[in-house]
């Protein structure tokens, strides 16, 4: 899958770090979309069909471990590849993301945005080929 062709759903309620995001990923070719709350994500995955979602866990009117929840149920969001993105790095906190469908977990304070980066790479490659 080319860069252009794949679409990220960035999922985060702080501002600044959402627009870094959008930029940096926009800079590297991705079509990059935003939410800001929980209700916004869901209701986004649904509208774009992204090929991948960031997802912090900490989000205004429906918290991330909702949002993913929600979106695994729904069979026509079951499919999208998640990685949480949070402050959130207790193991309890770890293991119910993934129990929820998480594909991976990342501690924001513990990862820099390279990192990320290149993490969606590799989910990308894995699930698209």
């Amino acid at each position: 899958m080319e860069k252009k062709d794949a679409k990220i759903l960035v999922v985060e309620d702080d501002i600044m770090l959402n627009k870094i995001y959008q930029t940096k990923l926009a800079m590297l070719g991705y079509q990059v979309f935003a939410a800001y709350d929980g209700e916004e994500g869901l209701m986004m995955m649904g509208e774009h069909q992204p090929h991948l979602v960031l997802l912090d866990l900490m989000l205004p009117k429906k918290n991330g471990f909702e949002v993913l929840e929600a979106a695994k149920q729904d069979a026509k969001l079951s499919h999208i590849p998640v990685i949480i993105l949070s402050n959130l790095g207790q193991e309890g906190d770890v293991k119910k993301g993934v129990e929820l469908g998480a594909i991976d977990f990342l501690v924001k304070s513990n990862v820099k945005l390279e990192g990320v980066v290149d993490k969606i790479g590799i989910v990308l490659q894995k699930y698209y080929g």
